[in-house]
């Protein structure tokens, strides 16, 4: 039902509009005057247009603008003002506010349709009065336009023709937007004094670091830019400048390469430098060719701005801002590298590239990736000379490793060392030391120990990880290649070297050797030995003969032993008699040395072997201490000689002498449970317990490093626990305080001793000789020449009472040392002293007689 009433409206409107009048009547109170000979209405052209607009309307048509009902309206008004009509514009401004704000029923929804109905027959009577002749028609606009105004509908009916009883309908018949495109093109040679084609010319131009005929380099704005008297828009002034950016990076970025190439001398430059410079080369050369495309579209005139000339083969300034949008971000890069890397070199530059390189665009991303893979090629190949040649291929000092020539035995330790300033940051600080460690192995094979075993496991390292030791194949971006190939020639390349330390230099029978023989290991040979050069290192040590010590040690070695042990070890050992001053005696001067010979002395370095002559003297010292308490005993043992040498003496002097005997035989023992127990801590709680845990560690050593480090840790675990570190020097100098003490005790004991002997011997020559054989020699000053009983007792009670005063003195000082010492034992928070502690103190003998302890 109401589909027909729209068919009734339609086919009504229709017969309204075809059978109007073709001459307008001026005066409406005029009649019309109507041709009797022609119909008023045709009843065959009014079916074909009835059709034609049921058609229309019912098409799914729509405009080519967006439906936008404000934005019409303002299109329409600004069109007004345009001509010249702001009064109808104000009009139109008011009715279309009343027309919008009409709700509800009876009120249009799709306001915006009507908005561009009008238009649409605004412009097509703007059209028909501009050309009456015009046979073209618009189509159904100009039938509603006939409503709108009466004044033009007789003459538009003549101009709109009927095709086969079609109307015939097009875009635009008139090239409307030609014209007005034409309007425009006129009105901007107007108002810019240079043609578009020129400028763009000039960008180009400039874009190749070349002045232009009116774009020219300014040295005061240090940039290119259009002349302030030349008369453009200053839109276009500003996309010109914005255009010409890409040239200033252009010269910045092609200055760099040509005085990197040209003026530096190659070292100030290096490969990865020139590496640099040949991608940046590189990206030039395909920016060229972007150039060399747009300078033959320049060649082409700009058409007007239509519809059919959009897509043409032409350029424009703002096509060049589409062109060069790619371009722009890879200069602003290339320039930004150029800036920071004018002052660095090698694995400096690589490093500070890559920082670049991390970025979220993968435009970016790309090009910096590309890059990079140039730049780092000849670094690569420096590493992967180095771990699998051993070559340190670097001439102009761009590389990470660093080398310097030294001696063969301070090869590993300082010949070779990392630069952190060449260091990239894409390879870790661990990565970089296992580097530096596998080109060193192999070094240290070919030169310390003349083996060319290293080359086969290299080849093995280069297969297993994916290369070959005649070319390169690692670049940048392939970190984990990179880590394998240095994880498969570490692993084998170091396994080889230790195979080679072990087996054919025995490393571990050297270690031995040094703990049996400088660190006092082999008990019978250090006995038979300290028997043998008492007697020679009790002289002054400025007398002592060299070669005579060098021949008791041989004696010392062959009568223990140490006989059995490799010759090769045996020659080794050595006397040494360290520097003297006057008034030293053998016993302070001499020591045994060990010479460790290329590659051990990597191991046993001087400064090593320093640190092994001092344990060696504090141990001697120790056994020397040991010795003398030991002969100290061996006299002290015939303590028959009391019973019968005093029998004459008085009982005064009788006591005097047991008590002098019990304080040196108290003492004696006091000094020896010292001693005995230090020993006993220092060779079994330090040495042997280091020497165990060395053992494991050495096993367990992957590497030369972790066997430097093992035996580095073995060594400093000996010297703080003996007590000779920096932070036991209060305990070291105590403890040779009281071994000088009980040297001086010894000598006063032997002195004690020789006086009791010397004493029987006179009592005994008193019973053979008369006393007068005796008066004609004088007393020695502190000797027991008597005349007699008197005499004799008066000399034994003497004697015996200067020596109880010297035991008395020595006991105290001992004492008062010893309960310092053994104070500061529990205070040594670096080691752990408490077994030591435990044998000194096991009866709890000082800690209940001294509560500070």
């Amino acid at each position: 039902m109401e589909d027909q009433k729209v068919l009734d409206l339609v086919k009504e409107l229709v017969n309204r509009l075809i059978s109007q009048p073709q001459n307008p009547n001026p005066n409406p109170n005029q009649p019309i005057s109507v041709n009797p000979n022609s119909s008023s209405v045709d009843l065959n052209h009014s079916h074909q247009a009835l059709r034609y607009a049921i058609r229309i309307l019912s098409s799914r048509m729509t405009p080519s603008i967006a439906v936008d009902e404000a934005a019409m309206a303002e299109s329409i008004k600004r069109q007004l003002v345009t001509q010249g009509k702001s009064s109808e514009a104000l009009t139109f401004a008011d009715l279309y506010s009343k027309f919008s704000s009409k709700t509800g029923p009876g009120s249009i929804n799709n306001k915006w349709a009507v908005l561009y109905l009008l238009r649409v027959v605004s412009e097509d009577r703007k059209i028909s009065r501009k050309q009456p002749n015009s046979t073209v028609s618009r189509g159904l606009p100009a039938i509603f336009d006939s409503q709108l105004s009466d004044n033009s509908r007789v003459s538009r009916d003549k101009e709109r023709g009927w095709s086969g009883g079609v109307l015939v309908v097009s875009k635009d018949p008139e090239n409307i937007r030609d014209i007005a495109f034409r309007d425009f093109a006129n009105l901007l040679k107007e108002e810019n004094e240079v043609s578009e084609e020129v400028l763009v010319r000039d960008v180009l131009y400039a874009s190749q670091g070349i002045d232009g005929a009116y774009v020219k380099f300014d040295e005061n704005i240090d940039g290119y830019a259009l002349s302030d008297s030349i008369k453009v828009p200053r839109a276009t002034r500003i996309m010109i400048q914005k255009l010409c950016e890409l040239g200033w990076l252009f010269r910045k970025v092609k200055g760099y390469i040509s005085e990197s190439m040209d003026r530096f001398p190659a070292e100030d430059v290096g490969t990865v430098g020139q590496a640099f410079c040949a991608a940046l080369q590189d990206e030039l050369t395909e920016y060229y060719k972007l150039l060399a495309v747009l300078e033959a579209q320049a060649m082409n005139p700009i058409p007007l701005v239509s519809e059919s000339a959009s897509s043409g083969n032409y350029l424009s300034l703002r096509r060049i801002s589409v062109w060069f949008a790619e371009p722009m971000v890879k200069m602003r890069l290339m320039a930004v590298l150029v800036d920071v890397c004018k002052v660095l070199r090698g694995g400096a530059m690589a490093g500070s590239i890559h920082m670049h390189a991390q970025h979220g665009d993968p435009l970016v991303h790309d090009f910096m990736k590309r890059l990079l893979r140039r730049v780092c090629s000849p670094l690569f190949e420096m590493v992967r000379s180095w771990v699998l040649e051993g070559e340190l291929e670097d001439i102009f000092a761009e590389f990470f490793v660093v080398g310097q020539p030294v001696k063969a035995e301070s090869l590993w330790r300082e010949g070779y060392r990392l630069h952190p300033g060449m260091l990239p940051s894409f390879i870790s600080s661990s990565l970089a030391q296992r580097i530096l460690r596998t080109g060193k192995s192999i070094n240290f094979l070919r030169v310390c120990c003349e083996d060319r075993g290293w080359a086969d496991a290299a080849t093995e390292a280069a297969a297993a990880a994916g290369t070959t030791t005649g070319r390169g194949g690692l670049g940048y971006g392939e970190t984990d290649a990179l880590e394998l190939l240095v994880a498969e020639a570490a692993k084998r390349i170091d396994k080889h070297l230790l195979e080679v330390i072990y087996n054919r230099y025995k490393f571990k029978d050297h270690c031995l050797a040094i703990k049996r023989y400088l660190l006092l290991g082999q008990g019978d040979f250090v006995q038979y030995l300290m028997d043998i050069v008492g007697p020679e290192l009790s002289e002054p040590a400025n007398t002592i003969s060299t070669f005579k010590l060098a021949g008791l040690l041989e004696t010392a070695i062959r009568s223990s032993n140490a006989q059995y042990d490799d010759s090769d070890i045996l020659d080794r050992l050595r006397v040494k008699m360290m520097p003297h001053n006057t008034g030293d005696r053998g016993w302070d001067v001499f020591s045994l040395e060990y010479d460790a010979r290329v590659p051990l002395d990597t191991v046993f370095t001087e400064s090593v072997m320093s640190r092994y002559l001092r344990i060696f003297n504090f141990l001697w010292k120790l056994r020397r201490v040991e010795h003398a308490l030991i002969s100290t005993w061996k006299t002290m043992k015939p303590n028959c000689i009391t019973s019968r040498s005093f029998i004459k003496l008085q009982q005064a002097a009788k006591v005097k002498l047991l008590s002098t005997l019990r304080k040196c035989q108290v003492l004696w023992d006091e000094m020896n449970h010292f001693v005995s127990n230090l020993q006993y801590y220092i060779m079994f709680e330090v040495l042997e317990v280091s020497w165990s845990n060395f053992s494991n560690e050495m096993e367990a050593s992957k590497d030369l490093d972790d066997l430097l480090a093992a035996h580095e840790k073995y060594l400093h675990s000996i010297v703080e626990k003996s007590l000779l570190g920096e932070r036991s020097q209060s305990l070291y100098e105590t403890l040779f305080v009281l071994f000088d003490l009980i040297l001086r005790f010894r000598s006063l004991a032997d002195r004690l001793y020789e006086g009791i002997y010397e004493v029987q011997a006179r009592s005994t020559d008193d019973k053979k000789k008369p006393s007068r054989q005796l008066s004609g020699k004088s007393a020695e000053p502190g000797s027991w020449a008597t005349e007699g009983r008197k005499a004799l007792t008066q000399h034994a009670s003497k004697f015996l009472s200067t020596m109880s005063q010297e035991l008395d003195d020595i006991g105290k000082k001992y004492s008062s040392l010893l309960t310092g010492f053994i104070s500061e034992l529990p205070v040594q928070q670096h080691i752990d002293l408490k077994f030591l502690l435990f044998r000194l103190d096991f009866t709890e003998f000082y800690s209940q007689s001294r509560p500070n302890i």
